[in-house]
């Protein structure tokens, strides 16, 4: 695969963004960039812009204004995008009819991956002793873990995620952590959106917060955290999110 030399810093860049649903402003000019090397927390209330911001990194919804770099060229010209860029959105886009296998070769086929990834990535997410069952007979928490699975298959430099979490058990929740921790000391970018300030406080090096739309802070997490006198990053969050939704940050 085409992988990128270890000189290269793969980096993902939001440019003035804006998201528009007729007089809905969803994104409002957001500029952030996530650097390698280190977990970015992405986080925000239900409805700040979060998941519309991934899915306009990932060429799934259209801007409104502004653009999204990730090593420089925009999504629609990665030619196999997998190989820079492995997502996990909310909600499984699997077929419920296939098997884990045969859904993680698809995948690999239509991006020129090596066939051996596909076990490759299922014992990494743990997925190898039930590759042959059908979708449809997952938990929750083993759809998420073959959503991740996809995500890793194309060995990308750049890993986007939206509430990984999800139905994952305690277990689940602290190999994701060290997954994706992992990734980060690799040299890789990693972004990731939750809710679940405790696990952000324990996994996040960096974080992005926004709300209705906005970038309220862009800080390492000890910056963050010490800039705000509640002395957690929960407390923090909705102490900053809080005053922006009063309209003190407007």
């Amino acid at each position: 695969m085409d992988s990128l030399p270890p000189s290269v810093q793969p980096v993902l860049e939001v440019q003035n963004l804006s998201k528009r649903y007729g007089p809905m402003l969803a994104v409002d000019d957001l500029t952030f960039t996530v650097r390698p090397g280190r977990v970015t927390g992405f986080l925000g209330p239900n409805g700040a812009g979060k998941s519309t911001t991934m899915r306009m990194i990932l060429g799934l919804d259209r801007p409104s204004g502004g653009r999204v770099l990730i090593d420089g060229v925009r999504y629609r010209e990665l030619e196999y995008p997998l190989r820079r860029i492995g997502a996990l959105l909310e909600g499984s886009t699997a077929h419920p009819g296939r098997s884990a296998r045969h859904h993680l070769r698809w995948l690999a086929q239509t991006n020129r991956i090596p066939a051996r990834r596909v076990d490759d990535v299922l014992g990494q997410v743990g997925l190898d002793g039930v590759a042959g069952r059908r979708v449809r007979e997952f938990s929750l928490g083993m759809t998420q873990r073959l959503g991740i699975a996809a995500a890793l298959l194309g060995d990308p430099p750049v890993l986007l995620f939206d509430e990984p979490t999800n139905g994952l058990d305690p277990e689940g929740i602290r190999w994701l952590r060290t997954l994706l921790k992992g990734f980060a000391a690799e040299g890789r970018t990693v972004l990731v959106s939750s809710h679940l300030m405790s696990e952000m406080a324990l996994t996040a090096d960096h974080l992005l917060v926004v709300s209705r739309g906005r970038l309220l802070a862009d800080s390492t997490l000890a910056d963050f955290v010490a800039a705000h006198p509640a002395g957690s990053l929960e407390d923090a969050f909705l102490d900053l999110t809080g005053r922006a939704s009063a309209g003190g940050d407007r």
